[in-house]
């Protein structure tokens, strides 16, 4: 990667959150002065006699200046040495195994993991030579009794974990990690750059499904990965060009339109969560619920002192059962049902039927009566009235 398509991140270092997300990354364009950058829709480069590259740019499969500027904008804002951006999330995570793992490897995973990260590890990755394990990402030495000593070479955990909302601690996971000669990877997705930063914490690797918090808006499909350590850099490097599942400009674009405003937007999902969340603990139809500002969460206090507020995302389990929880699903209007998560529209969703019904008949299986909330940055009274309605009949 040459000088130029990394130097800008360097004066804001020292930056809050908020100017690096608006200005990390890119300079006013020399030429024009644009201050936002430019797309560009080329797929080659002009070189300057035979590989005489301009700012290191021949094919933007390998580089491209418009996602260079939000690989630049990721890394600064997850305090990472590099960022990388791909085509989705699932990309992101596979590229990040084949660059740092090898057939005859070992990986312990979450065992409420993303049904898309369990297939991805049990259908894809096992048959290349990867095995994994299983354990539960709130419980230390269930994850250090997983490992496999000289096998295990990638502690992969999501926190909050999806759809469960359960906390991993990552600082105590990294040193288990580090003990067995492992990397720790970190899905950051659900808590996004603003509320958690694990590089700074000791993991090796952050990987964000950018389609979500990241880019906010519902309307482009990517996936990040923030790494550490420049040799760690140099194997997704290698990777990332050599597999190709790369962002084009207009993906590149759109996603680093959303990371702009991601501090303003986590705010609010925030704060209408809160709501929520408040209003569901006192509805008769709802048996219990799930969110890690909950003080009686069991990793509340590690959530405290890992992230800066507890997220947009809320699951809960209803009195009913199944049917009821499809019910709710149905009922709801304000909240759309729909997969995905982390956009600016509220989304209601049953787990066990949509987004992990991968895992149904495992042990990663979800309850039957579960709803997970994406709790969006609509009017508040307008989510709550619409949850009443749902879990009321109409």
């Amino acid at each position: 990667m040459s000088e130029q398509q990394h130097r800008s991140t360097e004066p804001f270092k020292a930056q809050g959150f908020e100017t690096r997300a608006i200005h990390a990354g890119y300079e006013p364009d020399p030429t024009t002065g644009a201050v936002i950058p430019p797309i560009y829709a080329t797929s080659t480069y002009k070189q300057d006699g035979v590989g005489g590259l301009r700012g290191g740019y021949e094919y933007s499969r390998s580089a491209n200046p418009t996602r260079t500027a939000l690989e630049g904008a990721l890394a600064s804002l997850e305090e990472g040495e590099r960022g990388f951006a791909f085509a989705s999330g699932l990309a992101a995570e596979d590229t990040i195994v084949r660059a740092l793992c090898r057939p005859g490897d070992h990986a312990v995973i979450p065992d409420d993991a993303y049904g898309g990260t369990y297939r991805l590890f049990d259908k894809v990755e096992q048959s290349w030579g990867l095995e994994h394990s299983p354990a539960a990402v709130s419980d230390v030495d269930a994850v250090r009794a997983a490992i496999r000593p000289g096998r295990t070479r990638l502690v992969w955990v999501e926190t909050p974990t999806n759809p469960l909302l359960n906390i991993g601690d990552i600082e105590a996971l990294a040193a288990v990690a580090h003990e067995a000669g492992a990397l720790l990877v970190v899905d950051n997705t659900f808590a996004s750059p603003y509320l958690q930063q694990p590089l700074t914490l000791g993991a090796d690797v952050v990987v964000h499904s950018t389609t979500k918090y990241v880019g906010g808006h519902s309307d482009v499909v990517g996936g990040a990965v923030i790494v550490r350590d420049l040799e760690t850099a140099d194997a997704i490097t290698f990777h990332q060009n050599a597999m190709g599942a790369v962002p084009g400009p207009f993906d590149s674009f759109l996603t680093h339109r959303g990371l702009k405003t991601l501090a303003v937007r986590m705010d609010r999902h925030c704060d209408n969560a809160e709501l929520v969340v408040d209003f569901l603990s006192r509805h008769p139809s709802v048996e219990q619920v799930i969110y890690p500002g909950l003080e009686e969460h069991p990793g509340h206090a590690v959530a405290s002192r890992q992230m800066k507020r507890f997220g947009g995302m809320v699951s809960f389990r209803v009195t009913g059962g199944e049917a009821q929880a499809l019910a709710v699903c149905e009922r709801a209007e304000v909240f759309t049902l729909a997969e995905s998560l982390g956009g600016i529209e509220s989304l209601i969703e049953h787990p066990g039927r949509m987004t992990h019904a991968s895992v149904a008949g495992t042990d990663l299986e979800v309850p039957a009566d579960l709803v997970r909330l994406s709790v969006g940055i609509e009017t508040a009274d307008d989510l709550l009235a619409d949850l009443d309605r749902a879990l009321s009949g109409g």
